[in-house]
């Protein structure tokens, strides 16, 4: 644990997560969201696991959410796009289904958000959220988040085409 709260910690993932990690991205349910469109087996799970963890070399960390009362994981933020050089990340969020709309999401993002801000010393932070996604834009713009961008029919599903709306907020540290 490298961060937490009185609700939330975020942790570095540890191949003992590989299980929970292995049901959140083979759920076909959430591959809009997470851009996956095959399935990835435990063995390519493990081995990133295993991986470099340091966020310069690899331009991404995955952080686990876990409840401080019990230390129960429940979900996973994605720091992705890493640039040291321009100050910036993306920034994804998975909770946990039994776990939703428990402000569990809100209360991880916000320390992750300090995090990035006040220790990597980020000058912002950015997402994409595809137009369907309303508790994704609630959360995110209940962060201080600004809708800065659209891109037009830029996700294929059965039913046709969805926008992504793009989201930043800057770092008000200077």
């Amino acid at each position: 644990m490298f961060v937490k709260n009185d609700t939330i910690a975020l942790r570095s993932a540890e191949p003992e997560d590989a299980d929970l990690i292995f049901q959140w991205e083979n759920d076909r349910d959430i591959w809009r969201v997470s851009g996956t469109h095959v399935p990835y087996s435990r063995f390519q799970i493990e081995q990133f696991l295993l991986g470099d963890n340091d966020i310069a070399a690899q331009k991404q960390l995955r952080l686990m959410i876990d409840l401080t009362e019990n230390g129960q994981t429940i979900g996973c933020i994605d720091i992705y796009d890493y640039d040291a050089f321009n100050g910036r990340a993306g920034l994804g969020i998975l909770v946990d289904k039994a776990y939703r709309q428990q402000g569990y999401a809100k209360a991880a993002l916000a320390l992750c958000i300090d995090y990035l801000f006040h220790n990597l010393l980020l000058h912002q932070v950015y997402c994409s959220i595809d137009e369907t996604n309303r508790e994704s834009q609630r959360l995110f713009v209940g962060q201080g988040f600004e809708l800065c961008g659209r891109r037009k029919e830029w996700i294929k599903t059965a039913d046709g085409y969805l926008d992504v709306l793009e989201y930043q907020l800057m770092n008000g540290l200077g």
